[in-house]
């Protein structure tokens, strides 16, 4: 076959070449970004060498959606499924994070005043489509739009009056639209819930706002790969666990080979500028989902973040935090954790033992880490009842408020037992 290539850009320089050959994705550095001493695209990509599928697929790979939504753009391009090349050629305009795929010899487009604003009515046209037109994809390619996971996702422009906008790629998005899983009852609620839970409790999480637009329900997610200044908005890079450590999206669960907490742990003392501080900031993250019942927690839902001026990231805010224990008698929805503590992944048989495990793997200091659980886990039946009632008041009411609720109660009772050694 004939080989083709793609450029990579980061930060508005070219940063890499990308090429599919017969045995799959192969990446190299450019000269000019080795020389200028430009830090590499990810702790699996360093600067040195070049790159066969196994480490490219895993990081570029990663950037492409999953799932039903995959299936579907796939369709609506003409493009197989199974060939990430010809998906990031079409849709790697507006990643997560500042990586910006193009065509050889073409240059990342500048931003430009490209955002369509839209009113209530096609607001609604755009979120009903979703399901069959993934991230406003066309058969055009107009659209060069790709945000990681399953779910439909829709990135937008928010301005400064609350009017939300559709870019073609070349302004980046600043926020994005996550629309209510059709299986599960009320989960834009349930996610805007737990992530307000981990504010109140002093964790680093997104900001999130649950919305209606006529009778359609949406959660409005604030991106944590955007920085702004006035009119100015600048991406930022980032990379998930699994990119990092070059774990392909298919293996994103501990159980089929994926990273698992000690991994993950190791990931933040090897490449993090202040590894104690976000080893800290990874264990409020896992207890936060333990005590909401984030069952989905894998190595694709903690990413790292580059900001501007620093060669090593910092952890990101904690994202796609969604109590699925609630759901527990739905079809397909795991008992079990997407991570073991220690060897368990059960949670009603997590006991000291794993929990000490975990923090041997941390490398953090058991008693201080056992105080902090402690005082996360005492607070945390009162942070969610203060997350419901907020959410109440605001017009947001259904059942499964209650039940998360109940179940962090259960959970930080049992949290506090683990801690004790009972």
């Amino acid at each position: 076959m004939a080989e083709r290539t793609l450029d990579v850009w980061c930060f508005d320089h070219r940063a890499g070449t990308l090429t599919e050959t017969a045995t799959g994705l192969r990446f190299a550095y450019t000269d000019e970004w080795l020389a200028a001493g430009r830090p590499a695209l990810s702790f699996s990509l360093p600067r040195s060498g070049a790159f066969d599928d196994a480490a490219a697929g895993a990081f570029f790979g990663g950037l492409l959606p999953e799932g039903t939504p995959r299936l579907t753009l796939a369709r609506q391009l003409g493009i197989s499924p199974e060939n990430d090349f010809s998906l990031l050629d079409a849709l790697a305009g507006d990643t997560a994070g500042a990586i910006v795929i193009t065509p050889p010899e073409d240059t990342p487009p500048t931003t430009s005043d490209d955002v369509v604003w839209l009113d209530d009515d096609q607001l609604i046209r755009e979120l009903d489509d979703l399901p069959i037109r993934p991230f406003h994809a066309d058969e055009d390619g107009e659209y060069r739009l790709s945000l990681a996971g399953a779910q439909d996702k829709l990135p937008v422009v928010l301005s400064d009056d609350g009017r939300i906008g559709l870019t073609h790629g070349r302004t980046p998005s600043t926020h994005i639209i996550k629309t209510p899983i059709p299986t599960l009852d009320a989960t834009v609620a349930n996610e805007a819930m737990c992530l307000d839970i981990g504010r109140r409790l002093g964790i680093a999480t997104v900001e999130a706002e649950p919305r209606r637009t006529g009778d359609r329900e949406f959660l409005l997610v604030t991106r944590y790969d955007r920085e702004r200044a006035g009119d100015t908005v600048t991406r930022l890079h980032q990379e998930d666990f699994c990119q990092a450590l070059g774990i392909p999206t298919a293996r994103k669960y501990q159980a089929e080979g994926g990273p698992d907490l000690a991994a993950c742990f190791g990931l933040i003392r090897d490449a993090a500028a202040v590894p104690g501080r976000d080893a800290v900031a990874l264990l409020d993250a896992i207890a936060l989902s333990f005590l909401v019942g984030n069952h989905d927690a894998h190595g694709k839902n903690y990413s790292l973040l580059y900001r501007p001026g620093m060669t090593k990231p910092v952890l990101a805010p904690a994202y796609d935090v969604v109590s699925t224990f609630v759901y527990r008698g739905a079809r397909r929805m795991s008992r079990k954790l997407a991570m073991s503590i220690g060897t368990e992944y059960r949670p009603d048989y997590v006991r000291t033992r794993h929990l000490e495990a975990m923090l041997a793997d941390a490398g953090l200091a058991s008693a201080a880490a056992k105080r902090r659980l402690r005082r996360i886990a005492g607070d945390a039946p009162g942070a969610a009842s203060a997350a419901r009632d907020d959410l109440r008041d605001r017009g947001w009411d259904a059942p499964v408020l209650d039940r998360i609720v109940e179940l962090v109660d259960q959970r930080s009772r049992y949290l506090m037992e683990i801690v004790d050694g009972n």
